[in-house]
């Protein structure tokens, strides 16, 4: 059988109708999988945006580029360990924001921008611009 999705939509809506079918109509064995929607090209550049942005800011003396203030933030967020290295130093343990569903890229970005805020960076693009969901407004 040749793999379906469907993106739910409101009850009423024919992909939600079709959804139920087809797992109705689907042999004994088959798998089912419900979960979050993907990151969109539009959520990951903002996220990316929202972080180049906060490299100015002097963290206990060091500048950050954007990729470790991805780390700084996925860290707080997904409550990772620091462990030592296997050479000395230490390693951060967690989750790659590419397996992450849009809406924990979404609290990847508020964060940033509460985080902004509080050391004065005036951000170029508004927080509006995008829903929750990932998908533009």
């Amino acid at each position: 059988m040749i793999a379906q999705v469907f993106i739910l939509q409101p009850p009423t809506h024919p992909a939600r109708r079709n959804c139920v079918e087809a797992i109705k109509a689907a042999p004994d064995g088959m798998i089912v999988r419900i979960e979050d929607p993907k990151r969109s090209n539009v959520l990951n550049a903002k996220m990316w945006a929202v972080l180049t942005q906060l490299e100015p800011i002097d963290w206990y003396g060091f500048k950050l580029n954007k990729e470790e203030w991805k780390d700084m933030i996925t860290a707080v967020l997904k409550r990772q360990r620091t462990v030592p290295g296997l050479e000395g130093g230490f390693v951060v343990l967690g989750e790659h924001t590419r397996n992450m569903p849009a809406r924990e890229i979404w609290d990847i970005i508020e964060y940033a921008y509460s985080l902004g805020a509080s050391k004065c960076i005036q951000f170029v693009e508004p927080i509006e611009d995008i829903q929750p969901t990932g998908r533009p407004r």
